[in-house]
């Protein structure tokens, strides 16, 4: 029986072989120019560059592709339900047929302009709201003692922990009638005098904008106390130390210093929320009711009451087409800045 060391001595005897013999072969491929092609796709910076861009293409690029196809046909009772836009016909003619009726009715029907229009004015009060309570709190975390940052931190992710319909469920219950809300202001009201036990208040919050906008700035804060925490917390406070040592008011050091520095956070932070918050769909449903009117909704709705899916795919089109163009504001934000 050979001995552990002669053992681990032989097995790298064999690795060193097997080496040199793909260094040899290694050696006599890269005389083809085909094989140095292959060996440069696998460069290790075009890797980390190209996976995103794979990534993009295949979840982003190619089911839009789909969706905006399918936005250009007709809805019939098929399989799929909708006619196709490449048709072979005789003598080998391609036909293509483009259906527009789509993009025309969203124009033609009232209730989509609105839904439009509202989803855009939510989406910015929503997303307002969540800055003014967001960027004070990146501000305090970013000035926290090291040794507390990670517990600030983990408590603006803690609801991240929790089931996003049951934290909805939830101020549903503190939001309705007889909830959690209007009973705490019965309680105080009462205690004080200010409110008649024989007839107690019952605010209808539930089912209102009001609702919607609670929801979606407590769902969507940390993305908006994240980016702006990320570029705070790169910030060299003693410059603001020095704006104050030479005179420079408390005010004017803030929007000359730290509000400029935090910019590519709080717009990051902005188009985190406002995004998203355009497509809504959950919020505006369970706490909004059938008084909030807001494209996701009726983007569901119009799916379910027709199985329409050539006009539900060009609502979908239409939606991207307005969230694009805050993105491409964004970047030429971005590269003025750069410049």
């Amino acid at each position: 029986m050979k001995h552990p060391q002669q053992q681990l001595g032989s097995m790298s005897g064999r690795a060193a072989e097997w080496m040199s013999r793909l260094n040899f072969v290694h050696r006599n491929l890269m005389r083809f120019w085909l094989y140095r092609q292959c060996l440069s796709l696998f460069n290790s910076s075009r890797v980390i560059i190209g996976i995103p861009y794979l990534w993009l293409f295949c979840f982003f690029i190619i089911p839009f592709l789909i969706i905006l196809r399918i936005s250009f046909t007709e809805a019939e009772i098929a399989s799929p339900p909708y006619t196709e836009v490449l048709n072979w016909v005789d003598d080998g003619i391609l036909e293509i047929k483009l259906n527009f009726q789509n993009y025309i009715a969203l124009w033609q029907d009232d209730i989509y302009i609105s839904a439009y229009l509202s989803s855009i004015k939510i989406a910015v009060i929503s997303t307002f709201c969540t800055f003014l309570i967001g960027f004070p709190i990146a501000l305090g975390l970013s000035r926290l003692p090291k040794k507390w940052r990670l517990f600030g931190l983990m408590m603006v992710i803690l609801p991240f922990w929790t089931s996003f319909l049951i934290r909805i469920y939830a101020w549903m219950t503190i939001l309705s009638p007889s909830g959690v809300l209007n009973n705490f202001i019965n309680f105080i009201g009462q205690g004080i005098g200010l409110i008649n036990p024989a007839s107690p208040v019952q605010l209808q919050l539930l089912g209102t904008e009001f609702a919607v906008y609670v929801g979606i700035v407590y769902c969507y804060l940390p993305f908006m106390i994240l980016p702006i925490y990320a570029t705070l917390d790169k910030m060299d406070h003693t410059l603001v130390e020095a704006a104050l040592d030479l005179g420079c008011p408390p005010l004017k050091t803030f929007w000359v210093i730290t509000a400029r520095i935090s910019l590519p956070g709080i717009l990051a932070g902005c188009f985190l929320v406002f995004i998203p918050a355009m497509g809504e769909f959950v919020i505006p449903d369970l706490l909004g009711g059938s008084d909030v009117l807001m494209i996701g909704k009726v983007l569901y709705d119009t799916y379910l009451q027709g199985m329409d899916l050539p006009l539900v795919s060009a609502i979908s089109v239409s939606l991207l087409l307005l969230v694009i163009l805050p993105i491409y504001l964004f970047q030429r934000i971005q590269q003025k800045q750069f410049e």
